[in-house]
């Protein structure tokens, strides 16, 4: 806190007690404007804090809905990759099953065939 000092002519014509009273009257104005001060500033930082927050919430959730949007467009693209593998995969697994049951079928019919090939040429001697 500064030091006022008061000049010998107006402490002449004040006195003691009118300066003390002139001090104090010129601190206490001095007190309420350094609070006025404080008090305007910090409502304006708050005011200032207060937007930045708002900006800081609109671009967080744009940036979330960005990612949301992201995820789901990826979800989907798997969700229809793994359709594709799937469909692939039951067209294998069929075609390996028919082309079990037809090497079995030629099995057999050549089984067959060397069953009464041998009935044959144990029944003609």
């Amino acid at each position: 806190m500064p030091v006022v000092t008061v000049k010998k002519p107006l402490r002449e014509k004040l006195g003691d007690d009118g300066i003390e009273a002139l001090v104090e009257l010129i601190n206490e104005a001095q007190k309420e404007t350094k609070n006025n001060v404080i008090q305007f500033v910090e409502e304006k930082f708050e005011k200032r804090l207060s937007e930045e927050l708002a900006k800081v919430r609109v671009e967080l959730t744009e940036r979330i809905e960005g990612v949301r949007t992201e995820l789901k467009s990826e979800i989907e693209s798997l969700r229809i990759n793994d359709e594709r593998i799937k469909t692939e995969l039951i067209e294998r697994i069929e075609k390996k099953h028919s082309d079990t049951i037809k090497w079995m079928f030629i099995f057999w019919v050549g089984q067959i065939g060397a069953i009464l090939g041998i009935l044959f040429a144990f029944f003609k001697s």
